[in-house]
Formats: structure tokens, sequence, C-alpha cells
């Protein structure tokens, strides 16, 4: 929902082992041949002229471009997990350029997001009205929007569970043997409730995310701090019924747009909160994927670390775009040292996906900018395509850069 933050804060982890990981062996950023802003600037106008094709191709259709299937643009309706990320990235073009033909498409994309407001079957919210409403609010001050945030994070809370101490994940499905699965990727959807206390001085939503990030924090990680996808409580009892993955490739791997998750999540709880225990499980698990033997040079992880097909196994750009826009945040938490090497490694990230490997030519990829994304693998589903959520946190990472002190 933002990507600046005005204040800097100092942690003494310069030259610390981080579960066994020693921050000090991260790598360094690629050679400088092209600026920090030419890099930014030829991206972001690289952006503006795919979607503008992709928008003069999609807006008389109902819903929301989310990958390309077949061949073709798939739209996807308002209940879709990742339906905000498309008038997120669009408020984006907005911030980047002035353009106010971005403001009138945002805004139009943005109103298209209304019925998720009160959609008590999804604890993606964070995702759809934070991106959509939540840029828009930040960029434009509409009470509209700010009254919209709230609803959301008011309906977002009727699936917090005390006695398990977490929001609840998916719905139980039919044939279904979880009772309560929460999955890494809810962390995400805590900033909505830490933003709707600050907007309405209303304490139980930020209390509600603490305490979910806790309960996370204390299930979810394994002693190399890498995540577990999902974990099942007992609804009654809140004892934990199983560890799993979903969209990994196996329980026990690390699934690297989980790991994404997880530090994007408790940089932005520390961000939120400023508990402690918040910024060093994000210096951990930094360091885990900064330094995992399996992450190829280009900084553009394999869909899992640990899939026996490497070095034959898909990449995920979204993984990268999400870990990119994480560090740099994480940089403005961190000691001098630390948070040069943060910067270093999401620049190379963002060098690799800037470059012709990863960053669409003009007018192909069906509008969208980068490639070579994972969704879910083991379903056999968006495998080595676009998806709208690795645009959206490209683009972030982009915005985050050129605010970024050096």
């Amino acid at each position: 929902m933002r990507h600046t933050q005005p204040a800097f804060f100092a942690v003494r982890t310069a030259s610390m082992l981080v579960g066994g990981l020693l921050l000090a062996t991260a790598a360094s950023a690629a050679p400088a041949e092209e600026s920090n802003a030419r890099l930014i600037s030829r991206s972001l106008d690289s952006a503006a002229r795919q979607y503008s094709g992709m928008l003069a191709s999609v807006q008389s259709k109902p819903g929301f471009p989310r990958t390309v299937e077949n061949g073709q643009v798939k739209i996807v309706e308002v209940k879709d997990w990742t339906a905000g990320f498309f008038p997120g990235s669009l408020w984006y073009l907005f911030e980047a350029t002035g353009d106010k033909k971005w403001r009138a498409a945002a805004e139009d994309y943005t109103a298209r997001m209304a019925p998720a407001k009160f959609d008590k079957t999804h604890h993606d919210l964070g995702f759809m009205l934070g991106a959509s409403y939540g840029n828009g609010y930040r960029l434009t001050k509409n009470p509209a929007y700010r009254d919209a945030m709230l609803a959301g994070a008011t309906t977002l809370v009727t699936r917090f569970n005390p006695k398990v101490g977490s929001i609840q994940s998916w719905e139980l499905w039919k044939n279904t043997t979880w009772a309560f699965p929460v999955i890494i990727d809810n962390m995400m959807n805590l900033e909505l409730l830490s933003w709707a206390t600050q907007a309405s001085k209303e304490p139980r939503y930020r209390e509600i995310a603490v305490i979910h990030a806790d309960t996370t924090l204390k299930n979810h990680f394994r002693p190399d701090h890498s995540s577990y996808h999902l974990v099942d409580y007992d609804p009654q009892t809140g004892a934990v019924r199983g560890k799993q993955t979903v969209q990994g490739n196996a329980d026990a791997s690390s699934w690297a747009r989980g790991q994404a998750w997880g530090l994007y999540g408790y940089t932005m709880m520390y961000r939120e909160t400023k508990k402690p225990e918040y910024l060093q499980q994000a210096h951990n698990i930094a360091a885990f994927f900064m330094n995992h033997p399996r992450l190829p040079a280009d900084k553009v992880p394999y869909w899992d670390f640990d899939d026996a097909a490497i070095p034959n196994a898909p990449r995920d750009s979204s993984a990268a775009a999400i870990v990119s826009s994480a560090l740099l945040d994480l940089a403005q938490f961190s000691d001098k040292q630390l948070a040069q090497r943060y910067r270093s490694f999401a620049e190379a990230q963002l060098r690799s996906l800037a470059s012709p490997e990863y960053l669409a030519a003009p007018g192909e990829n069906g509008g969208f900018l980068l490639k070579h994304a994972t969704g879910h693998k083991p379903a056999g589903k968006e495998i080595d395509v676009p998806l709208n959520y690795a645009d959206y946190y490209f683009l972030e990472a982009l915005l985050r850069l050129k605010a970024s002190k050096n």
C-alpha cells in the first residue's frame, strides 16, 4: 500500500551469523553498465508501452487480466485473489508518470473491486484491496477509498480465530482434510489491518495482525528459517495438526514465492509495529534466500529451491520481484553495511528482471511486463508465464529503488 518510509532505523546485525548463514557472503551488485536512474526510466517506459496496449485490448471486458493462457490474456473475476494487482499496477504507473490517463484507468479498475470488501470467504483482502484501493487512497486521499479499506478490514477479521491465533486462509473445500488452514501468503494481508488501526484508531485490527504474525513466526518456520507453505490447526484448541505444501515441490521443500511472502510480510510488520523479533525474522529469511546454494547467478530463483530438476526447473520471476521490493524496504531498518548488501542484491535482481531475458519486448507477452513466472506448478497451472502480481511487485520495487537513499 506504500513504498516509502521517511525514517531509517539501525540494528546491530552487520556481521552476524543468521540461521547458520553468514550475511557477509551475500552477493554484491552486478556490474553497473547502466545507472539506476536509466534502469528505472527504461523499465517504466517499457511498462507504460506494454500496459497501454493491454489496457486498450481488455478495458471493455469485465474483469481483470491475470496471465496469458493459450496465447490469450486470461481475464478473472473480482473474486480472484489476484484481481487487485492490475489496478495496483495502474496506480503505480500514475505515480511514476503523473499521466492522468493512468489515474482514470486505475479509478475504473479500482471501482470494479468494490464487491471484494464484503467477501467473507476470502483471506486475500489485503492483496485485493491494498493494491487497488490502498494505492488509490495513498495517491488521491479519496475518502471513498478509505471507507472501502475499512470495510474490507472489518470483513477480514471475521476469519480470525482467537484459539488458533490466526486468520483462516482457504475455505474448507469439499473432501479437504484441513480443519483450519493458514498459509504463509496470509502475512501479506496484515498490512490492511495495521493500516485500519491507524485510520480508525481502533486497536483490534492491529492486535489481530500481531497475534497472527506471532503464531506464524512460532509454527511456520524451520531451523534454517525457511517456511512451510501451510500449517493446519485444530480450531477448537489451536494445536498444530500438520504442516505441508500445496504450491511447493514437497512438504519439506522451500517454495520460492513462499519465502518471498515471509520476507516481505515480516519486514512490513516490523515497519508497522517496531517489534524487534519481526526485524530479526526478516533478516533471517533474507539470509536464507540470498545465500542459498541453489540460487541462480542472476538471482531469479527456481520456483522451488528443492526441485530435483534444478538446473532445468522453471524460474519464478514473481518471487524475485517480491524479494527485491522487500529488501529495499528492509534496507531502511538496517545498519549501513547490511542496508548496502540488501540494496545491492535487490538492484542485481532488478537488473536481471529488466534484461531481455525477463522483460518482455514491446507488444509481446500479452502486454504483461515480466516473463518466466510460475504460479502453481504442482497443479500444472501457470508455468513459465506472465503473472499480474509479478508485474505489480516489479513496479513497486522500481519505485522503491527510485525513492531509496544509497
